[in-house]
């Protein structure tokens, strides 16, 4: 699986002036940042799920119609640094402010699993609110890299490599978030599954490959410079892409 080295960013794409291409890149925005901005909402401004999905929602169309976004200074941070500094603010106004955004404006949302994860922050409350951007960098990584793993089943599945995909949840995600020690051997996975090791070996690093390649696409698509790009794919996967 390979994807082109140059893809226009949906951050350039902000200040397009075709409308449908800039509807179009904060539709993939939204995809790519829903998740950190409402857990963000939820927990550092500890607003309830009803208020935290009302100022999603908002935050999105309003930098939209407002066009916050588009003055992003890549010389000053990273894009991720900048939707959380703009998030803050907009929270802060917020709270002064005597009326609520009637949300629309020509922008809608795309439909958000806010269900979802607010069983996940249930099950699993933020080890550290102190550091507000630590804390929305982590959850951007959760997001984009859940992401990804659903675009790899749907590649794998496509491609005939549903028992790659597989091997890659049992050993890649399941075990290796479990904590366990000792981890699964490929032995131990060749017998669960009905494989050879030496097929387990080679499913596996078919399913990383392509899940790299995932990721590395998806952040070029929200990186708004070639060198934000591989710092974040520097600090992400270990890797120095083209």
């Amino acid at each position: 699986m390979q994807f082109p080295v140059t893809r226009h960013s949906v951050v350039r794409d902000l200040g397009s002036v075709d409308p449908d291409t800039r509807a179009a890149a904060y539709d993939g925005l939204v995809r790519s940042y829903w998740r950190p901005v409402y857990l963000y909402i939820r927990v550092r401004w500890r607003r309830s799920p009803d208020d935290a999905q009302d100022l999603t929602q908002e935050f999105f169309a309003r930098a939209f119609e407002r066009e916050y976004l588009e003055r992003y200074d890549a010389s000053k941070a990273r894009f991720r640094t900048f939707v959380r500094t703009c998030l803050d603010g907009f929270l802060a106004n917020h709270e002064k402010a005597a009326a609520r955004l009637k949300r629309g404006g020509g922008f809608v949302v795309t439909a958000i699993d806010f269900a979802r994860v607010d069983a996940e922050l249930g099950v699993q409350a933020p080890d550290d609110e102190s550091d507000p951007e630590r804390w929305f960098h982590r959850e951007w990584i959760r997001g984009l890299f859940g992401s990804a793993v659903e675009a790899l089943r749907r590649h794998a599945d496509a491609a005939g490599h549903s028992a790659a995909f597989a091997l890659f949840q049992r050993y890649d995600i399941d075990d290796a978030g479990a904590g366990a020690a000792p981890r699964l051997t490929y032995a131990a996975l060749a017998r669960e599954s009905g494989l050879s090791v030496t097929a387990v070996t080679n499913e596996l690093a078919w399913a990383r490959r392509a899940f790299r390649e995932i990721v590395l696409d998806r952040l070029r698509r929200i990186c708004a410079t070639d060198d934000e790009f591989r710092a974040e794919a520097r600090d992400l996967l270990g890797v120095d892409p083209p």
